[in-house]
Parts: C-alpha cells; structure tokens; sequence
C-alpha cells in the first residue's frame, strides 16, 4: 500500500467521488431522529415498569424515570449522531486522476499508479481494482452510484469492466482445497472462522485476505463461503 501525498501535477483534472452532502446530512438526521425516538421510548417503557411492582429492573427504571424529561431523547440524539459519524467514517472516498486513484475508507489511504491499475469492476457492493497480473490490488465497500462512478474511471482513461473479467475462475473453497500455494489452505481456514465467528472484527478478515494475495490467490465471498483463485504473481524484474 502507498499512501497517498494529496497532491497532482500542475494542470491535472481531480475528480473527487464521495456521498453527495445532502444523501450525508440526510444520515445525520436520520440517525439523530432514530435516536430521539429510542430516548422517548425508554422513557415510556420505564414509566409503565413503575407501576408494575413485579417487574424486573426496578431501579433502574425509577432512576429513568427521575430524569428530566428531555434527557433521554437528548441522550438518544446524540447517540444517533455518533452513529453517523461512525457511518460517514466507513464510507468510501475515491479520488480520481489521470495519473493515479486513491481510496480512503475507515482513516485508511490506499493510493495506486494508473499504469499499475488494468481493470476497474464494481463486484456487489465492492469495488474492485485489478493488477496486470490478475491479482486484485484492492477491493472496498462501496456505497457510491455505479454508473457515476464508471464514468469517472472511464473519463480518467482507466478500464472499467461491467463484471469480473475472471469471474469463471473461481472455486469454492473446502478444506484442503488441492491447487491452492502452500500455506493457502490454512490461511483460508482462519478466515473462514473469522466469517463465521460472531462478533469478528472485518480487519482480520481483510488482513487474511491480503496475506493470501501474497501467496498469489484471489478470495471473494458469498454468504460466509470463500471463493478462490490463483494468478501468477509478477517476479523480479530483469536487469
């Protein structure tokens, strides 16, 4: 991964691909409300469990019910808004050249040379940037417009494919799997109990993921089962 410096040469066109302002204020307000609502609703909730000596959670449903009215639909609008900044965090940011693209998502930049991208594809809701070798470069969530953002590539001189050019390569994996680089299969097994582990941080999905394109094999995923397939990784160049 390289990170990106930010900057272009002198005269060269920038296009910036994000979640338009009005779609990200719209989040806001959605989370804000939803919030809002969650508070009130406690408080409700916690003035009927009052009245029902049997209930469970007593205490804490008289110390709700103690507050100040607007405290709880405060408190839930501000938890609301929480979750929107953590939902703008994780959404993706392409920044387009003639000369490189660079992806932020989650505070991370991945920044790649246009003569080492061949094929741009959206896989799902994943975008996908493909190596001359077959290997993929990268593959982000991605919640932006797909025609707005074929354009784009296009418009930059980039290839973009309407589907995975090596989409009949694929295998399912199983156990054991022959044909797979040494190491592959055990790679392959972690990640797959990282899918199915409740609870699963998706960095060590996407690490192992990135260890495997290491070993030369190419993983997506369809409901918890991995899908693979090799490519022949570039050697050292000649001198």
């Amino acid at each position: 991964m390289n990170k990106g410096t930010g900057r272009e040469p002198q005269g060269s066109r920038l296009t910036v691909l994000r979640q338009s302002t009005l779609i990200t204020v719209c989040v806001y307000a959605a989370f804000g409300l939803l919030g809002a609502g969650v508070g009130w609703l406690a408080g409700l909730l916690a003035d009927w469990l009052v009245t029902l000596p049997w209930a469970p959670l007593q205490g804490p449903a008289e110390l709700v019910v103690s507050l100040p009215a607007p405290v709880l639909p405060a408190a839930g609008a501000v938890a609301g808004l929480v979750l929107g900044l953590v939902a703008q965090y994780e959404q993706l940011v392409v920044r387009l050249s003639d000369e490189r693209v660079a992806l932020t998502r989650k505070g991370r930049e991945q920044e790649f040379p246009r003569d080492a991208v061949a094929t741009v594809f959206r896989d799902g809701g994943q975008l996908v940037l493909l190596g001359h070798g077959g290997g993929e470069l990268t593959r982000q969530e991605c919640d932006l417009d797909t025609g707005r953002v074929a354009d784009a590539f296009t418009e930059h001189g980039y290839a973009w494919a309407d589907v995975d050019p090596h989409q009949d390569e694929f295998r399912r994996w199983v156990p054991g799997a022959p044909g797979l680089p040494e190491g592959a299969n055990a790679l392959l097994k972690a990640r797959q109990e990282s899918l199915e582990k409740k609870g699963s941080s998706d960095d060590d999905v996407e690490e192992l993921r990135e260890e495997l394109a290491r070993l030369g094999v190419v993983v997506r995923d369809e409901k918890r089962r991995q899908y693979w397939r090799a490519f022949q990784k570039a050697g050292p160049a000649a001198e």
